[in-house]
């Protein structure tokens, strides 16, 4: 069984499909407010999940790291306005320091790939 690279960096790949399985690199949006960062990053992880043939309705699990957790409610509404209602994945939300103080949001998710 291959493992495939996406995006391959000197660093990390965008995302990596190994048995069924894919791995996204943990992303980061564009944006002032922690609602137009969340949109901007759910809207690479449809781009990289589409990629590896997946999509946001064959998440397995989602991690989701906010540089203050007093933004939870705003980055809910985003993340409830994009993910499929019938297929919601285990998801795990914390407060950490992210990589550069621009960021705001940082969301890692796993996924099947399409039959």
């Amino acid at each position: 069984m291959s493992i495939i690279r996406h995006e391959v960096g000197p660093r990390m790949s965008q995302a990596v499909a190994y048995n069924g399985i894919v791995y996204l690199a943990g992303q980061v949006g564009e944006g002032k407010t922690v609602k137009e960062q969340t949109e901007s990053a759910l809207a690479e992880i449809d781009r990289l999940l589409a990629l590896s043939n997946s999509s946001k309705s064959r998440i397995l699990s989602a991690q989701v790291w906010l540089a203050d957790i007093n933004d939870f409610a705003e980055m809910n509404a985003a993340w409830e306005a994009w993910v499929d209602p019938a297929n919601t994945p285990a998801r795990a939300t914390g407060q950490v320091p992210l990589a550069a103080p621009e960021y705001r949001v940082e969301i890692i998710v796993v996924a099947a790939q399409n039959a």
